[in-house]
């Protein structure tokens, strides 16, 4: 059983789902750059069905700073990260990361020396993105460009969930209840001071994504609802847009009807026009429904995760959130 020397307390906190070949290769590697400080890993198992939990057993049995918290199914890399700061209030500060290793663990030392410096969230901005398919990175940074334009809360191009925050930023963060949580837009929303540590992303060790493009999809859309009414504020003004055309295009029809003798009934016309109020329409019954959908979703009062198997100590009093 390997000893920590009692120093900075960090914590490693990594969100997994079906990454049996990684946690060994993710531990080892993180271990190596930990060592120096008093360290603590804590893997989320979010609902993985293949034998990512039987490893990380075995791992806790092997080193007594590895923990893990078996959730009962995928809820989503979201609430896995929010169970993760949930159950991370005890140390000085943790650095959140994928268990793929697409996030190095050789630039935590910068993270730490950044924190030093004063600063309370450090983020990191991934470079040379290349790796990416070219429709994930265009349609990645029409969605930054999107979700920046729309809301008063700016989140970072280019930064994923790899950060190090502060414990006062992890209380914060572990007050907060709510259905929809997306971190990258919350943490920006929280304040404090905050820095950029840019990095190479590099390839996936073991296996392949997880990451759907169902699953971006739905995260995206949950970005941009999460912390923003301007959606539904510009549902309001195309309605008024639309209605405004309408009007004058019924004038002028009423005026052709009058005074001129052009008046030839126009079945492409009247089918486009229809097509188009109609795709209109259905866009922003969408629109207002995502966020009917949210208001359902949070007077539920339904728990972000549940837990099912853990090897950390739970308080007596987190029922709300495990079980």
């Amino acid at each position: 059983m390997k000893i920590r020397d009692d120093k900075v307390a960090l914590r490693i906190v990594a969100p997994c789902y079906n990454e049996e070949d990684n946690i060994d290769i993710c531990y080892r590697r993180l271990s190596s750059i930990v060592q120096k400080y008093n360290y603590s890993i804590l893997f989320i198992d979010d609902g993985s069905t293949d034998r990512t939990l039987s490893r990380l057993q075995a791992l806790s049995k092997y080193d007594s700073g590895v923990f893990y918290l078996n959730l009962s199914r995928n809820f989503g890399q979201q609430s896995a990260l929010k169970a993760g700061y949930d159950h991370s209030t005890d140390v000085d500060c943790v650095v959140s990361m994928d268990a793929d290793l697409q996030h190095p663990p050789e630039i935590i030392d910068q993270l730490i020396e950044k924190w030093k410096d004063g600063f309370d969230v450090v983020n990191t901005v991934r470079l040379g993105n290349n790796r990416s398919a070219l429709f994930k990175r265009i349609s990645a940074k029409c969605f930054y460009k999107l979700i920046n334009y729309i809301s008063k809360t700016k989140i970072i191009p280019n930064g994923p969930d790899y950060r190090l925050l502060d414990k006062k930023v992890i209380k914060a963060i572990s007050e907060i209840n709510e259905s929809n949580i997306y971190h990258k837009e919350l943490i920006p929303w929280l304040g404090f001071r905050h820095c950029e540590v840019p990095f190479e992303i590099e390839k996936r060790q073991a296996g392949t994504s997880k990451y759907s493009f169902t699953k971006q999809l739905s995260t995206s859309i949950r970005g941009i609802t999460s912390f923003s009414i301007n959606p539904l504020r510009l549902s309001s003004l195309l309605g008024i847009l639309f209605s405004l055309f309408s009007f004058l295009y019924g004038l002028y029809a009423i005026y052709a009807y009058l005074f001129t003798e052009n008046v030839v009934p126009g079945w492409t016309s009247t089918i486009a026009s229809m097509l188009l109020i109609a795709g209109i329409q259905f866009i922003l019954i969408g629109i207002i429904g995502e966020y009917l959908g949210k208001t359902f979703l949070e007077s539920k009062k339904r728990p972000l995760y549940i837990i099912d198997k853990t090897n950390l100590e739970l308080p007596e009093n987190n029922n709300e959130k495990s079980s």
